[in-house]
């Protein structure tokens, strides 16, 4: 049974072949590529349930391949795994920052990556059927929970990561509760990975940022000391048009 398409671009030959002889034999269609100008005419060509991003690559890096993932709103909600040489953890909190879902350094298990991928293509499905048909409206905004379109009152549209749009369902999920870094860390990153803070503080960041709560203190998404994060508006729900 095929359990989904990845897209991974990695230079070294190697370990291309590694994935895709590996993860083939899990049930997924593998496609591989060599450097960012493949990569990008791959996705556009043929799309992917979930890709793997080499940081160091011959023409560009992973992380510009990150952001310019983000940067079209037909790729939104893809997950989006970075694999690195590097142990920095500055490197690895630019890779989160930019909006990939996981981070892992080389050399890894392959059992570890390929839980990572089952959990977030189980987050993926699960976020897709969540209040299916539905729009959430909160604040100044409203989130279509089939599109993933965060549109402002102004019109403007937000492009969401799939971690920023977990994070946001969760927090729409309990509006005016806080909620643990526990929580937090299995909804952004699944329940097959450990919550680092400062990867969930990251990923709080960066969903401020997305909804202009960048104030000092923040009016949307607060701190609690010695709690979490509790999003500090009313709730509402309406059918899709």
């Amino acid at each position: 049974m095929q359990a989904g398409n990845l897209l991974i671009v990695d230079d070294d030959q190697q370990t291309r072949k590694l994935l895709q002889t590996h993860l083939g034999r899990s049930g997924f269609r593998v496609l591989a590529v060599a450097n960012g100008s493949e990569f990008r005419q791959a996705l556009n060509d043929t799309g992917a349930d979930l890709v793997i991003l080499d940081v160091m690559l011959p023409d560009e890096s992973g992380f510009s391949l990150c952001q310019w993932i983000h940067e079209h709103p037909h790729f939104s909600g893809v997950p989006i795994i970075m694999l690195t040489g590097r142990t920095g953890e500055t490197n690895r909190v630019l890779g989160l920052e930019l909006g990939a879902d996981a981070y892992l350094c080389k050399p890894f298990s392959l059992r570890e990556l390929e839980a990572q991928i089952k959990a977030l293509l189980r987050r993926r499905a699960s976020i897709g059927q969540a209040r299916g048909g539905h729009v959430l409206v909160f604040d100044e905004w409203s989130l279509d929970m089939v599109s993933r379109r965060l549109v402002h009152l102004s019109g403007e549209e937000v492009i969401l990561s799939g971690s920023d749009f977990a994070l946001l369902e969760l927090f729409l999920a309990h509006p005016r509760q806080a909620l643990d870094r526990d929580t937090i860390g299995n909804a952004i990153r699944g329940r097959d990975m450990l919550p680092l803070e400062r990867v969930i503080d990251t990923a709080v960041y960066r969903l401020r940022q997305r909804l202009r709560d960048t104030g000092k203190p923040p009016r949307l998404i607060l701190t609690v000391r010695g709690k979490g994060y509790l999003l500090a508006t009313e709730v509402t729900s309406r059918r899709r048009v």
